[in-house]
């Protein structure tokens, strides 16, 4: 998707650049806290309604960059990345117009391929997670997930150094697919309006 975007009277004319760069910042933002940190939430914003909005952060915004991630309040603590729980509260979340998209920030954990072969054909989402707690071979990683308002997604892997390389910045990787279903529930909380809520 390309082209122009409006959003409270501001443009986004490289929305897929622009989402890209926010996404990148978020999850630097979330990674500058360290491992074991609960699920982040960030409104995106266009870079040029913050500023007239709060002219005292114009120095510390970024020149050229269409959309600045801004983290939300802390999600419930009972909300852990990759639960239940988190879908539920992403669907009792609603932005007004002036937010152009959201992005999301979570740590799983990932499995080789070849991990498949010890899990339920179909488990339940507990067993996933306990399977994937439970396996040698499990990864920490973050999923970066971020979508503009009638505009593109992005999702980005953050995977955790390997042991032998601890201060090494790991691989950042997207594929097809990836994240799927929290795309379609942070699209679903820029669709609503939020006086319905």
């Amino acid at each position: 998707m390309s082209g122009v975007s409006e959003f409270g009277g501001y443009s986004v004319r490289h929305p897929e650049r622009a989402l890209s760069h926010s996404l990148q910042d978020a999850l630097t933002h979330v990674e500058g806290s360290g491992w074991d940190q609960p699920p982040a939430l960030f409104a995106l914003v266009p870079t040029e309604a913050l500023a007239v909005a709060e002219p005292h952060l114009a120095d510390r915004l970024d020149d050229g960059v269409e959309l600045t991630a801004i983290e939300q309040q802390p999600v419930p603590d009972d909300v852990e990345g990759g639960s239940p729980a988190l879908d539920e509260y992403l669907g009792t979340l609603r932005w007004p117009a002036s937010v152009a998209g959201c992005a999301l920030v979570e740590e799983i954990l990932v499995l080789p391929p070849e991990a498949s072969e010890t899990v339920d054909a179909e488990p339940t989402d507990q067993q996933a997670r306990a399977a994937a707690h439970s396996h040698p071979d499990g990864r920490r990683a973050r999923l970066a997930v971020g979508v503009v308002r009638n505009g593109p997604s992005l999702v980005l892997l953050h995977l955790e150094p390997e042991d032998d390389d601890p201060y090494g910045e790991g691989e950042l990787v997207t594929y097809e697919g990836l994240g799927a279903d929290l795309v379609d529930a942070l699209y679903a909380t820029l669709d609503a309006d939020p006086d319905d809520y």
